[in-house]
């Protein structure tokens, strides 16, 4: 009865360190030594910042085909392994369960978000922008030079869009004649 009670004793994490063990050995226990962290298994892929112009490198984390974390490269020279708000904000953007992934149209005076279907949604905007620039297109100025802009309509960009999407927006603009383009991307 005794060795059973000294062997069931010997296993609590206090009595090994009263009896010399230390904080070393007695501090572990066999669940965490099973523990492994969400990254452990991944494969590490070196990527690089959408969200302006700097090109911090990133080291995305894939497992399974799974994006599991991404960090700032330690091995960059231009960020040095640190990311700014943004940056070190890119796994929430990329892996968040909250994250709309459909069209959603709202009605005129309407209360609630509807679903929609994202050629509808793209037909509506197509429309209305159309519509929008041959009511307001300028041919030309008030001292006859050729200017072919419309004022009325004005784009301003979210500092979640990333390098690729903001120049496809400005090709856009300045082919449609939009003169009012403006961004969030800077810091």
């Amino acid at each position: 009865m005794f060795r059973g009670a000294m062997k069931a004793l010997s296993r609590w994490p206090v009595a090994r360190q009263i009896a010399g063990a230390g904080m070393g050995a007695a501090a572990v226990s066999d669940r965490t030594i099973a523990l492994r962290s969400r990254v452990h298994g991944a494969t590490t892929v070196p990527s690089v910042c959408p969200y302006c112009a700097v090109g911090c490198g990133t080291l995305v984390r894939v497992k399974d085909g799974e994006v599991v974390d991404i960090e700032g490269n330690p091995a960059s020279p231009v960020n040095q392994g640190t990311l700014c708000p943004k940056g070190s904000g890119i796994f929430q953007y990329t892996v968040n369960p909250d994250r709309v992934t459909h069209a959603l149209y709202r009605r005129p005076y309407g209360r609630d978000w509807e679903r929609v279907d994202l050629d509808w949604a793209m037909d509506r905007i197509a429309g209305l922008m159309r519509d929008t620039r041959d009511r307001t297109f300028i041919d030309r100025d008030d001292d006859g030079n050729l200017v072919n802009h419309t004022e009325g309509i004005g784009f301003l960009g979210g500092a979640a869009l990333d390098n690729e999407e903001n120049y496809l927006i400005k090709k856009l603009c300045v082919g449609a004649g939009i003169v009012f383009v403006e961004n969030q991307a800077r810091i």
